[in-house]
């Protein structure tokens, strides 16, 4: 299926259930936006390397390249996420699950976002998804058990690969430059810091880009009753759109993202948030490849995680870790309630 901008633009004035649609997946990357895309450039902001607004700016560029590239290239992510449920042969009664999947990943995703939780926005979508998908069928048979596997292999890749390889490359660091000179070393870690903090927006929009464009489309698709689509093109202009809306989101209220993951939880030194950076891409590049959708938020925090106890162990705020795994643990069965309760009363009304 291809879809161009002026067909979508026509579609939007003339039917209300692609303008509403639309509107939900735009608000789904927005807080997206908010929530996971500032754990990209936590570490590049909290170490001063760069300026919030000069992040924020990399962040957007670094989206769209994310997108635009790894797409091309490989667009398995977006695949698994779409065939993840099966939504059923009725297309008005798939459309009001999807619409009720999106509408409870904003609401999830915004009440974390106000008490300052990274959750991960892939696992509330996955959630969500899942959740309208049972209510729909009454069963599991709306679930699509080989991709969410994928979803299982990711979460542990992302927590254990993200705090052994920060933890690693922290002290591969640290053994490294004991003895230099520490301004030398500084200026070094400042770029290579501002280069990893661009690579990690680079695979925020290669992973996380590609999960929501998918399910825009899956919109489209269903709009159209085209809900048995397998195969998909994403237009470029729907890469754009995205990595801009995401960067919207971003500048609204990434702060408190920042300030959880590069502050509060480890106060981090550049070359920890060098170390940090160089770990969460090599995860994300991995699992991009791969076709597991992973979280930017467990790849970043964990890799986190792992600099900050090659330090000292004491370095780590673990209580601020706990926090964020107990939101972690919640974001399935949370969000995926929220998925199931706003399908059934959608459909009721509507």
């Amino acid at each position: 299926m291809t879809l161009s901008f002026s067909e979508f633009i026509s579609g939007f004035f003339s039917n209300p259930a692609l303008a509403i649609t639309a509107l939900l997946t735009i608000g789904v990357i927005i807080v997206n936006g908010w929530t996971d895309a500032p754990n990209a450039i936590a570490t590049c902001v909290v170490t001063r390397a760069m300026g919030p607004k000069a992040a924020v700016i990399m962040a957007a560029l670094g989206n769209f390249l994310g997108v635009f590239v790894m797409t091309k290239i490989n667009n398995t992510v977006a695949m698994t996420i779409y065939n993840m449920v099966d939504f059923g042969g009725d297309a008005h009664e798939a459309m009001i699950a999807l619409c009720a999947a999106l509408f409870a990943i904003v609401t999830w995703a915004t009440a974390a976002w106000i008490f300052g939780i990274p959750t991960s926005e892939s696992h509330a979508l996955i959630a969500g998804l899942s959740g309208a998908a049972i209510a729909l069928h009454n069963s599991l048979g709306g679930i699509n058990a080989a991709e969410w596997l994928k979803v299982i292999y990711g979460i542990v890749f992302s927590s254990v690969m993200g705090f052994s390889l920060g933890w690693l490359v922290a002290k591969i660091t640290q053994m490294t430059c004991r003895n230099m000179d520490r301004r030398k070393t500084n200026r070094f870690f400042k770029a290579a810091e501002i280069t990893g903090g661009a690579a990690s927006a680079f695979m925020h929009g290669a992973q996380d880009g590609q999960k929501f464009m998918s399910i825009f489309l899956l919109g489209m698709c269903l709009v159209k009753g085209q809900g048995n689509v397998t195969q998909f093109e994403i237009p470029t202009w729907l890469m754009i759109m995205c990595s801009l809306i995401m960067s919207l989101g971003t500048s609204m209220g990434g702060y408190k993202i920042i300030k959880s993951v590069g502050m509060d939880m480890v106060k981090l030194e550049l070359y920890q948030g060098f170390s940090a950076d160089f770990a969460s891409v090599a995860c994300m590049l991995i699992a991009s490849f791969t076709g597991m959708p992973v979280s930017t938020t467990h790849t970043k925090t964990t890799a986190v995680m792992g600099v900050g106890a090659a330090k000292r162990f004491s370095s780590v705020n673990w209580d601020v870790v706990k926090e964020m795994v107990l939101a972690w643990l919640l974001t399935f069965p949370g969000c995926g309630l929220v998925g199931y309760l706003m399908a059934k009363l959608f459909m009721f009304i509507f």
